[in-house]
């Protein structure tokens, strides 16, 4: 089956300041976004891919012929895939914060024209729903058949189910929570301080410069560890060995290491360490309870239906954090179910189990809209 072809990413600007969580304005912004396949003539076929925390809104496809991977779920978009671009509008959208083109830590701060750097206002999940619902409403989304993400992106699905359920015909939550644990926090505390501990990070003010590369390669490395299971660590390195001929040396001998180190590297050529502070910073203020009353309380009656898919070897987002969702809603009166990705690669599956996705995906989205799946 073929996919989408060549996608261009597109920016939406909008001048008026959005009032953020925290009590700041910010403004005006830009959104970066791409979609795959056409809007019907009632506004009401799209789905809302949203993405994770280092992630973008290249979702499938290639920006240009040569580029060396497709976008990070192509597997699962274009016609005859689970998200069929003959039936469906696929939009996805980089989240306030970011640094692939929506508004964030790099862009140009209008009252001093220079970079925000730490100047940027502290974001939410919820901020980056509402800027979502201003690139929608500009498109001419009128229904979402689904909001659909995994991790930070499950995230803004809930929100999404709570802030405008009556444009959603329901919800995919993949490996998230309702509200973060002290252990998800505790992890991203170490991955900032890492930052914050490279004297190259500047206070933030490191824009013209080569920026704190050390410590954000730190923190991905954290990241990385918490994003596998001790299963695919076994499967992938074992115990080997980069030389064996080094084997008492300190440093990176074994090829977990390397592996480790690599990916600190790539982060950095790719991501920006003020927006990795303020990403990490939102998913730990993450609970949809905030300002709605009580947790147990506020899943009652909610109002979309939801289809929640853990991950059987997630060590990040334990699969209970996702079935607690479900059962919340279920016990409050909605109308959720559950479904398991069995996968030996931890909290990453839902990057690399695609058939498996596929499999849960697809007829659920037939039977919400059995009208667009003809």
């Amino acid at each position: 089956m073929d996919g989408v072809g060549i996608v261009t990413t597109r920016f939406y600007e909008w001048s008026q300041c959005l009032h953020l969580e925290s009590g700041a304005q910010l403004g005006p912004l830009t959104i970066a976004y791409e979609t795959y396949g056409e809007l019907n003539a009632a506004g009401n076929n799209a789905i809302l891919v949203l993405h994770a925390l280092t992630g973008n809104a290249h979702i499938a496809g290639r920006n240009f012929p040569d580029e060396r991977y497709p976008g990070w779920w192509d597997p699962l978009v274009g016609p005859d895939r689970a998200l069929d671009t003959r039936r469906y509008f696929i939009v996805c959208a980089n989240v306030l914060g970011s640094c692939y083109g929506t508004t964030g830590p790099t862009s140009i701060n209008p009252a001093t024209g220079k970079p925000y750097g730490m100047d940027f206002p502290a974001i939410t999940i919820r901020d980056m729903v509402r800027a979502q619902k201003i690139l929608l409403d500009y498109l001419g989304v009128k229904r979402l058949v689904a909001a659909i993400g995994g991790s930070m992106g499950g995230m803004q699905v809930l929100e999404w189910g709570f802030l405008y359920p009556q444009m959603l015909d329901a919800i995919i939550p993949i490996a998230t929570c309702g509200r973060t644990t002290p252990m998800q926090i505790a992890f991203h505390h170490v991955q900032r301080e890492a930052i914050y501990a490279d004297p190259d990070w500047q206070g933030g003010n490191y824009y013209g410069t080569a920026g704190p590369r050390r410590g954000l390669a730190l923190a991905r490395q954290i990241g990385i560890i918490t994003y596998k299971s001790d299963p695919s660590w076994n499967m992938k390195f074992g115990r080997n060995l980069v030389d064996p001929r080094k084997y008492f040396q300190l440093e990176g001998q074994f090829e977990v290491e390397s592996y480790l180190a690599y990916q600190g590297r790539k982060l950095v050529d790719r991501f920006d360490a003020n927006s990795y502070l303020y990403l990490t910073k939102a998913v730990d203020l993450h609970d949809v309870s905030q300002g709605r009353g009580s947790y147990n309380e506020v899943w009652r009656d909610f109002p979309c239906p939801c289809l929640g898919i853990g991950i059987s070897s997630d060590f990040l987002f334990p699969p209970y954090q996702v079935q607690e969702i479900v059962r919340m809603i279920n016990d409050g009166g909605g109308h959720a179910r559950y479904a398991e990705i069995d996968s030996p690669y931890g909290h990453d599956a839902f990057l690399i189990e695609f058939n498996q996705l596929a499999a849960i995906i697809q007829p659920f989205l037939k039977e919400l809209r059995p009208d667009l799946a003809a």
